[in-house]
């Protein structure tokens, strides 16, 4: 048994498959180190990695859209992570979308086939 995942698999960053609550849709794939899983644990609240701007980040901390942790689950191997969520706002995409996987393969091109939720020009005014 294991109280913690297996940070040191993935060079200190696991996969964590995000799950709404309500639907159980996925709404998108992020990342976490220990930190971020830390505050995650201790807060309730969905905390990432972002890849991209090397920093933590509470998920809807610019456009209010958090993401309230229900259940939380490892794999088999400890080194990959679904949390089941209550998502604030309905939209865990930063394109405004419900879901991140907005996007279909039809006729060998992938095609947008949900509404946006909300429109991100208004929510991330810089």
């Amino acid at each position: 048994m294991t109280d913690k995942p297996d940070f040191a698999k993935g060079n200190g960053l696991l996969p964590v498959i995000v799950q709404d609550a309500a639907s159980r849709r996925v709404l998108m794939l992020a990342y976490m180190n220990e930190e971020a899983w830390a505050k995650t644990v201790e807060t309730g609240l969905a905390h990432y990695w972002s890849r991209s701007r090397k920093k933590i980040w509470l998920k809807g901390e610019t456009s209010g859209h958090v993401q309230r942790v229900r259940d939380m689950y490892v794999d088999c191997d400890a080194d990959t992570l679904l949390i089941v969520v209550e998502q604030a706002g309905g939209a865990a995409c930063h394109e405004g979308y419900a879901s991140c996987f907005f996007r279909r393969l039809q006729d060998g091109a992938f095609v947008v086939t949900e509404q946006r939720v909300f429109d991100p020009k208004e929510v991330y005014k810089a």
